[in-house]
């Protein structure tokens, strides 16, 4: 397979600036300037057909913003995200869209939240059947809600009932069960086992696992818990401050990290038994966005910090199959 069919989604350079500013009429009584928060600034990443990039990091970082410009739920400030070899963005606006958002769709964080409490689960797994004109006998929307039931581990006789009758973990398998009506080639899925205790995090992940090889779903999954990330992905990028810091395949980064971010991300697992490397602590706390560090802004927390990283920002480049963002790296500072 070549290599323009073998990515199914580019993301290159995608930004999104949002204006936080107070209202017009305030900023000139007080005199105070329009204020942007840059959420998402020069993002680029490739996922493969069948396969699971993951995005890792602190909360604030941008992942969820990634999730909702790659669904057309934002307009990026710069950048573009090709899907199939198309402009998506371009698409989405078009009456073609349609036939797009059948292909892509999106998992929610919070099963509370993302679903109708008025409605019953044959409603909410039908909406998107009739929406997007895939099925219009009644007799065949109910043959196909409950064959997306079973799908997700339920049961066809949940259909008639109402979301608050279910698990925070059921509430995730209907939201997953939703998002495959459409038969979708991509799944956004922003922190989907976050809200879930640990014991139904698994069964949900195992669930997700088992569709990806049935219907070879490609997924990418947004995640601050990195035991998670481990198990259900093929490549991971690790985000700070809105931007890549660093993007290898998962073997690779769980097995030498490279980033000084990515290495502070992987201390802090509770580990069985110590593996004997030394522990590098990295104190401090995420900066203001609205005000961020110059140059790389992880400098203020970096225990290889000089006079470089703290004026000129690192670009993403790949360093030993590794792509980082890290001029300690790229100067080889960095101990092993």
């Amino acid at each position: 397979m070549s290599e323009p069919d073998r990515i199914l989604v580019r993301a290159t350079d995608l930004a999104k600036t949002f204006d936080v500013s107070a209202p017009w009429l305030n900023r000139v009584i007080e005199r105070k300037p329009r204020v942007l928060l840059k959420a998402v600034d020069g993002v680029s990443f490739e996922i493969e057909r069948g396969k699971t990039l993951a995005l890792v990091g602190e909360s604030g970082c941008g992942k969820s913003t990634v999730a909702r410009l790659l669904v057309g739920l934002y307009e990026p400030t710069r950048g573009g995200f090709e899907f199939d070899g198309q402009d998506a963005h371009a698409a989405f606006k078009t009456a073609e869209g349609r036939k797009l958002r059948r292909r892509v769709q999106m998992v929610f964080q919070d099963p509370y939240a993302s679903l109708n409490p008025r409605w019953t689960v044959h409603d909410i797994i039908a909406e998107p059947l009739i929406e997007h004109e895939i099925l219009s006998d009644p007799e065949a929307i109910n043959q196909r809600v409950g064959e997306l039931l079973v799908s997700v581990g339920l049961s066809a006789m949940d259909r008639v009932k109402f979301p608050h009758q279910f698990s925070g973990g059921q509430r995730q398998r209907i939201s997953i069960a939703r998002a495959l009506a459409t038969q979708p080639d991509f799944l956004v899925c922003d922190e989907p086992t976050s809200a879930l205790d640990v014991s139904v995090q698994a069964q949900v992940l195992n669930i997700m696992k088992d569709l990806q090889r049935k219907y070879a779903l490609t997924y990418l999954f947004i995640s601050h818990n990195l035991a998670v990330v481990r198990h259900v992905s093929d490549q991971v990028g690790v985000m700070y401050l809105g931007a890549l810091v660093e993007l290898a395949d998962k073997h690779t980064l769980f097995a030498t990290p490279r980033h000084p971010y990515t290495r502070m991300l992987l201390d802090a697992i509770p580990k069985m038994h110590d593996t004997g490397r030394a522990r590098t602590a990295v104190a401090g706390e995420v900066p203001n966005p609205l005000n961020p560090p110059s140059g790389c802004t992880f400098h203020p927390r970096c225990p290889h910090v000089n006079a470089r990283c703290k004026s000129e920002r690192p670009v993403l480049q790949t360093i030993n199959w590794v792509k980082i963002a890290c001029h300690a790296a790229e100067e080889r500072r960095l101990p092993d």
